[in-house]
């Protein structure tokens, strides 16, 4: 087959994730209901979000489970039709148990859909470019909610936001359930003339056997690195396989540690770059903080693309080593007052936290395979759960402390945990109920 002929589907699960991705642009789609409600307190409208975040990560769970029944265009299809009555009915709402039921709720669970489906079905068509895949759909994922956020704003000045988000939900529903039509999996007669679709070789060193001469020969050959296994679908590991390796709750902190200390800076962003430039307007504030989103999206390419070509541990050393620049940089900025230096370390920090999206999808299907990889991707996504309290721990400190400088102390205690869980992975062989040091994959 025309290897080229898979990058219809990666074309179109972009477009996909790039209107499933609005549920990013809250704080640019929340302003104008802020305005309409004033009564309506910050926590309250911010919760909306959290909300979001958490029915996202459900309705991640939920598309890997029900992909084993279900292909996409069904599972695409409830995605756009969730994403549209949630759009719709916060185009009529007039309280908050509404708003949070359309944005919070079915929008949430609707790009959960989407995402989780996207990724695992998308990415199957690149055996051989999984990271750098993984990067260009996720790229669509972050971009999309600044590029989308801006047209918002923009229209706002002829329209009401009321008639913005009954346009929205029907834009975003016309996207989804046409590309539902599109994109889909390969099949197995398909998947094995992909390039990279050959069997994975496992090698290891042979543990020192004192008993017979047969096995001793064969103790020898081993410690050369003659391959002693191949790595086929028995050997990718379910859910529950996965869930009791000590990898995966490793690489679960790494992502947790990394996560937490981004929105933690996303959260704060705005009222930094107004300290170190209270005279700034509001359009060149959005536009210094949505480098960050920017930037992040050019990560998730850059961070894809050096998985495949240097591997997972260089890869989550480099992206630790970035978040500690990017620190390094924004503290330096605090102190001298420099609105430059803030501008390199949101960019330096877009960069960084676009580096840990595409990891996680490469990190799933490189140590567990693609057999069960819609549930245990969804799995590691629950990981936002927990680093979704980075804003709010940000904000506790900064009412406490009154400057920002303790929030880049914690953020860096964050990447030097993360940086600890790196260097603690090891790759699972599947049977064993440890991970061997020297357990390596060729190919």
């Amino acid at each position: 087959m025309n290897k080229n002929y898979r990058w219809i589907y990666a074309i179109s699960g972009v477009i996909i994730l790039v209107f499933a991705g609005l549920i990013y642009a809250w704080s640019v789609l929340s302003g104008p209901i802020a305005a309409d409600y004033p009564e309506w307190s910050k926590g309250s409208l911010s919760l909306t979000f959290t909300l979001a975040m958490s029915f996202f990560c459900l309705g991640g769970l939920a598309a890997g489970l029900l992909s084993k029944k279900f292909n996409e265009r069904y599972i695409l299809t409830a995605s756009a039709l969730l994403l549209f009555s949630g759009f719709e009915i916060v185009s009529y709402m007039h309280s908050l148990g509404m708003l949070y039921l359309g944005f919070g709720v079915c929008a949430g669970l609707g790009a959960g859909l989407s995402y989780n489906t996207v990724m695992s079905s998308v990415t199957k068509w690149f055996p051989d470019r999984k990271g750098l895949i993984s990067g260009i759909l996720l790229m669509g994922f972050g971009i999309g909610a600044f590029i989308i956020g801006k047209i918002y704003a923009f229209m706002l000045a002829m329209y009401s936001w009321r008639a913005e988000y009954k346009v929205l939900g029907i834009i975003v529903f016309a996207v989804i359930f046409i590309g539902a039509f599109i994109v889909r999996k390969p099949y197995e007669d398909e998947t094995k003339k992909l390039p990279g679709s050959e069997p994975k070789v496992i090698a290891k060193k042979a543990e020192s056997i004192s008993s017979g001469q047969a096995n001793g020969a064969a103790a020898g050959s081993a410690e050369h690195g003659t391959p002693v296994a191949h790595r086929g679908d028995n050997d990718d590991f379910t859910t529950q396989e996965m869930i009791k390796t000590p990898s995966f709750w490793l690489f679960f902190f790494y992502a947790v540690f990394l996560s937490a200390a981004a929105l933690a800076l996303i959260a704060q962003a705005g009222g930094i770059v107004i300290e170190i430039a209270p005279s700034l307007g509001a359009g060149s504030i959005a536009t210094i903080v949505g480098l960050i989103s920017v930037f992040n999206g050019i990560g998730r390419v850059v961070f894809g693309g050096l998985y495949d070509r240097i591997g997972q541990k260089k890869t989550m050393s480099l992206n630790c080593a970035l978040y500690l620049i990017s620190i390094l940089i924004n503290i330096f900025a605090i102190n001298m007052g420099n609105l430059m230096l803030v501008v390199a370390g949101f960019v330096f920090f877009g960069l960084a936290y676009g580096g840990v999206t595409p990891t996680n999808s490469a990190f799933i299907m490189d140590f567990y395979g693609v057999e069960h990889y819609p549930v245990n991707f969804s799995m590691i996504n629950l990981n936002l759960l927990v680093a979704s309290f980075g804003g709010t721990l940000a904000g506790t400190l900064y009412d406490v402390q009154g400057t920002y400088l303790s929030i880049f102390m914690i953020m860096m205690a964050a990447v030097a945990m993360a940086a600890v869980c790196t260097l603690l992975i090891r790759r699972p062989v599947k049977g064993l109920m440890y991970e061997r040091k020297d357990a390596v994959f060729q190919g």
